[in-house]
């Protein structure tokens, strides 16, 4: 299902091209990339074997119009044509928020077609998920050769349902971007209709300063999932709980010292000295190091400290040595396949590697990082990784 990053203020959903083998789903993903402006579209990815162009995925992050106030990225993804590849069908269709089935419109690959589609619905069924009540666009593709199907039939055999369907030649493009634009309204209208996207964000009054850039946009956010403070005498600020470990005096500025708010009491008591209470204080957990698992508990914290501390090249290398031994967790593989099997998208987990090969690193390189490996944590208490002893 979709994802939301609510710092992003972004929608990333998920469309597969499924259909049999040499049906034309790569060749579909190619013109797009082809199609599409490089500044909305990401790296494409792609495997290819002897018997079918694809066996493991095909990848193409694109954006699209907004949601309520949130933009829409697309993923997507291609699954092996061939029946014995079918476990990694399933793995590719995990998560789908749409589905266009790519037809081979040519008379002796009508049986092919007719599994292919069979098998989308018995694996859409296994996730929970009837396929008449999907978003579903059909593409009936190879159009440029000669004795192909007519489209009566092969609406007949195949679109009983009367989803929106496509002439298409994908070897030139013909009619695939109109395919792709009518499973994205599909698919918008379907997020639209769940509500999964977050409440807009509340407009300031008018003449009220904006935040100055995104540090001063993650300190407001930060101050917002505080809990209540109590002030102390005057010349002290209130007691705020931010961030976990004692942290050292830094120069005006910068983010305050961390201290636990007091205890309410009839009469409220001057608030020590910052350093003294956060020596004497509870280490209170940071978001990342709360969802770490064990054998990754202290990397997350290291991770958490630097950026606290403002050491924000050492917290992308913290961040980006936990998410890779987080991804380990999947299983032997490439990085890009750990990934993938444990759905941490792929673009960002390209971006935090770069970020590890610079040198002079801002607060938001650091803040993305950090959601990255909290991204990852979460994929991996959603499929129970590491298992318990």
């Amino acid at each position: 299902m979709s994802s939301v990053n609510l710092m992003a203020r972004e929608v990333a959903a998920k469309i597969v091209f499924y259909g049999p083998g040499l049906s034309g789903k790569t060749t579909s993903l190619r013109k797009i990339y082809e199609t599409v402006r490089p500044a909305h579209r990401g790296e494409m990815m792609s495997i290819a074997t002897e018997g079918d162009r694809t066996l493991f995925f095909d990848f193409l992050p694109v954006k699209v119009e907004r949601v309520g106030d949130c933009s829409v990225r697309l993923a997507l993804y291609t699954v092996p044509g061939q029946v014995f590849y079918n476990a990694t069908r399933k793995l590719v269709l995990q998560g789908a928020d749409g589905v266009v089935f790519v037809a081979d419109s040519q008379p002796e690959a009508m049986d092919a077609n007719r599994e292919s589609l069979a098998n989308l619905e018995e694996n859409l069924f296994e996730h929970g998920i009837r396929l008449d009540r999907f978003p579903l666009v059909m593409q009936w593709n190879k159009r440029d050769l000669e004795n192909v199907l007519p489209v009566e039939q092969l609406r007949q055999e195949l679109n009983p349902r009367g989803v929106p369907e496509f002439e298409t030649a994908a070897t030139n493009g013909q009619g695939v971007l109109d395919t792709l634009k009518a499973i994205t309204r599909l698919v918008i209208k379907d997020l639209r209709a769940k509500r999964i996207v977050p409440p807009p964000r509340p407009v300031a009054p008018v003449g009220s300063p904006k935040p100055a850039g995104l540090e001063a946009q993650l300190t407001q956010h930060l101050q917002h999932r505080q809990p209540p403070s109590v002030s102390g005498p005057a010349g002290h600020g209130p007691a705020v709980a931010m961030m976990p470990t004692p942290v050292p005096q830094r120069a005006s500025g910068s983010f305050p010292a961390i201290a636990p708010p007091p205890r309410v009491e009839p009469v409220v008591a001057p608030v020590p000295p910052p350093t003294a209470v956060t020596q004497a204080g509870p280490k209170l957990l940071g978001a990342a190091s709360a969802l770490a698992p064990g054998d990754l508990f202290d990397h997350a914290r290291a991770a958490e400290a630097a950026f606290i501390a403002g050491n924000y090249s050492t917290c992308v290398t913290a961040c980006a040595d936990a998410i890779r031994r987080a991804l380990a967790y999947a299983g032997e593989g490439t990085l890009a396949q750990q990934a993938f099997l444990l759905r941490v998208d792929g673009a960002d987990l390209l971006r935090v590697q770069g970020l590890g090969n610079q040198t002079h690193l801002r607060v938001d390189d650091a803040a993305f990082a950090l959601y990255v490996l909290m991204q990852t944590f979460v994929r991996l208490n959603a499929v129970g990784l590491p298992a318990s002893e």
